[in-house]
């Protein structure tokens, strides 16, 4: 639409220009009038008179026809000039007067005459060829144009219909069917009832295409914002799982650490209770029995304190690891003195193959035999009868392999991915006829890895497991 109006506006510009021309070329008017509105306004302080004017001068010219195309002999015409001022008039002391024009303006009246231009050549140009009014490139240039102004640029194709058929002026590669859908029809110099005789027909060839390679990345750019929501929502999901998890594993610390606490502290109680009965304290075999269980006891329970505190220096990378060349099979023989008294009284047995030819590692001795123990200690909590536990060491390259084998209850492959996690312990309710509170594992992965070594298990459920250790040697 806005292409049609401006060829309108373009067409009486033109006209415009040649009547302009043909009405400045003559001198004598037909006729003249003058007509003008005067306003005065007095100061009575300064007792000055300001008078305003604001004149039209209407020229009357019969113009010639030859400006225009048609069979008529001439055009009546007016030329219209406007000219305001303003005169300011003052009053002497002694009674005279002096007038001052401050201002002085002229302009044609342009819209005015554009306005009773269109008016008296409408019918005359109605007459003309339609090729003659408007040309293929000038439409082609404004609909370029509007489509620039709206940030488009389609391939595109017009023609100008007259009553219902295409005309001459049309676009090279324009092609009409009576049953073509696509045209984008607008009316073309219309009158003052807005009808028209002529429409402006354009139609994209190929709008879908165009279409679609703008909506494509709108698409993408909405799918890839649709993308990142989700992963966010995502990410938040599964932080809250995790933090949810986290939050039972700590609580299940807590009911296991409480159990285990309690357990000591009662069989103490019980245990100076005993102490306190005469006929105990004075035999000296029950008080030393009874003596013993509180040592036991105390040192039980130191020994779970300390194990929390290893770990809470290991979060904070505050546990001091010296290491210095040592034999790994006298720490595995260490080790094992530790908890073979424990394994003998439930009747089990642990066997060394310790068949690596070189053992010498670069350890913490006292951190490398706490990490075996605590593998030993799992070992003789998950069987369920006597632990039958066997240790194997071989030589695999510039490395040594530890392997702690058990027939105990084993573990699934769920349990085996989150086995080295702190605080995770297989979940068995409220049951705690294994005692533990998640942590000896998660120490010994640390302790390993600050080694520079690996450790993994392998298990299979009912028929116990294996968990191996790979160090390197040195020389």
């Amino acid at each position: 639409m806005d292409v049609s109006k401006e060829i309108q506006v373009k067409e009486l510009d033109y006209y415009y220009r040649l009547y302009v021309e043909v009405a400045d070329s003559i001198k004598n008017p037909d006729n003249a009038t003058f007509r003008e509105i005067v306003y005065t306004n007095t100061d009575n302080q300064t007792k000055e008179t300001f008078v305003y004017s604001s004149s039209i001068l209407e020229e009357d010219f019969k113009l010639p026809a030859n400006f225009l195309e048609g069979d008529f002999d001439s055009l009546n015409f007016k030329k219209l000039v406007n000219r305001k001022y303003s005169t300011t008039i003052k009053s002497g002391i002694d009674g005279s007067m002096s007038s001052e024009i401050s201002t002085t303006m002229l302009r044609r009246l342009e819209d005015t005459e554009k306005y009773q231009l269109r008016d008296a050549i409408k019918d005359i140009v109605d007459q003309i060829p339609i090729h003659k009014r408007v040309n293929v490139e000038s439409i082609r240039e404004l609909i370029i144009n509007q489509l620039k102004i709206r940030g488009l640029a389609p391939d595109f194709e017009f023609a100008v219909f007259g009553d219902g058929l295409v005309t001459n002026v049309v676009s090279e590669n324009f092609v009409y069917h009576s049953k073509t859908k696509d045209i984008i029809r607008v009316p073309l110099f219309l009158d003052d009832n807005l009808q028209s005789r002529y429409e402006l027909g354009v139609t994209f060839s190929k709008k879908k295409d165009y279409l679609y390679s703008n909506i494509i990345g709108m698409a993408i750019l909405t799918l890839v914002l649709i993308a990142i929501v989700v992963l966010a929502y995502y990410s938040v999901f599964k932080q809250l799982i995790k933090q949810r998890q986290i939050s039972e594993v700590k609580t299940d610390f807590i009911n296991n650490m409480t159990h285990e606490f309690k357990t000591p502290i009662a069989t103490i109680n019980l245990a100076l209770d005993a102490l306190k009965n005469p006929i105990v304290s004075q035999n000296k075999e029950m008080s030393d029995r009874y003596l013993k269980i509180i040592k036991d006891e105390n040192k039980r329970m130191h020994a779970q304190v300390e194990n929390v505190l290893r770990i809470s220096k290991l979060e904070k990378n505050d546990l001091d690891i010296k290491k210095e060349r040592v034999k790994l099979h006298d720490i595995i023989h260490t080790a094992i003195s530790h908890v073979e008294l424990i394994v003998e009284n439930k009747g089990g047995y642990i066997h060394t193959h310790l068949d690596a030819q070189k053992s010498s590692v670069l350890a913490n001795e006292s951190h490398f035999t706490n990490v075996i123990v605590n593998i030993l200690d799992n070992a003789i909590k998950y069987s369920e009868d006597a632990p039958k536990i066997d240790v194997y060491t071989e030589n695999v390259k510039d490395n040594i392999i530890l392997k702690i084998q058990d027939q105990g209850i084993g573990m699934s492959k769920t349990v085996q991915k989150r086995i080295f996690e702190k605080f995770y312990r297989e979940p068995t309710g409220n049951i705690h006829n294994v005692k533990g509170h998640g942590l000896g594992l998660s120490y010994v992965k640390r302790i390993v890895e600050d080694h520079q070594g690996e450790v993994y298990v392998e298990s299979e459920k009912g028929k116990g497991s294996i968990f191996i250790i790979k160090l390197q040697l040195i020389s």
